[in-house]
């Protein structure tokens, strides 16, 4: 009996594979990966980052500890946003987001999104200089038909080669 679950188990995850790049949810994904960090990140539009978060988002940083949504902003402002001298961004690795469904007898009511990226920094009269890599992996969950980052893994952090 124990066989035949872990195969039933098996087949059930193998059939729930990551979506095609033209499907809809991939693209509504890589539109709430572009609110968050060409808007949020790289052009500090605070107000369009808070609208795609979750009122209970919780964020887990492997250098940086965790963070619910109001410390998660603030440290956005701060860190990211704060200093006029220096700009932090952030870019996609190409190729590398993955969108898998989630939903219960076939509604959808959530997607979990990996991906890498590269982080640069840009100081005034300086070249723009690559500073670090890193992986991360998401949980966007619909809320009354909106799509809001609700849970956030941000990994294996390192400096540039």
């Amino acid at each position: 009996m124990k066989h035949i679950q872990l195969l039933l188990l098996f087949i059930t995850t193998a059939s729930i594979a990551q979506v095609e790049t033209t499907s809809a949810l991939y693209q509504q994904m890589q539109q709430m990966d572009s609110i968050v960090f060409d808007a949020g990140f790289n052009h500090c539009d605070m107000k369009a980052l808070e609208a795609a978060l979750s009122e209970d988002l919780e964020f887990y940083h492997d250098v940086a500890g965790t963070q619910n949504k109001a410390e998660f902003l603030k440290a956005m402002a701060t860190n990211i946003c704060g200093n006029p001298s220096a700009k932090i961004t952030r870019e996609l690795i190409p190729n590398s987001l993955q969108v898998f469904p989630l939903a219960n007898n076939n509604n959808l009511y959530g997607a979990y999104v990996t991906g890498e990226h590269e982080f640069y920094r840009q100081e005034k009269g300086k070249e723009v200089e690559k500073t670090g890599y890193a992986k991360f992996a998401s949980y966007y969950e619909l809320q009354n038909e909106t799509w809001k980052l609700k849970r956030v893994f941000s990994y294996d952090h390192r400096a540039a080669q």
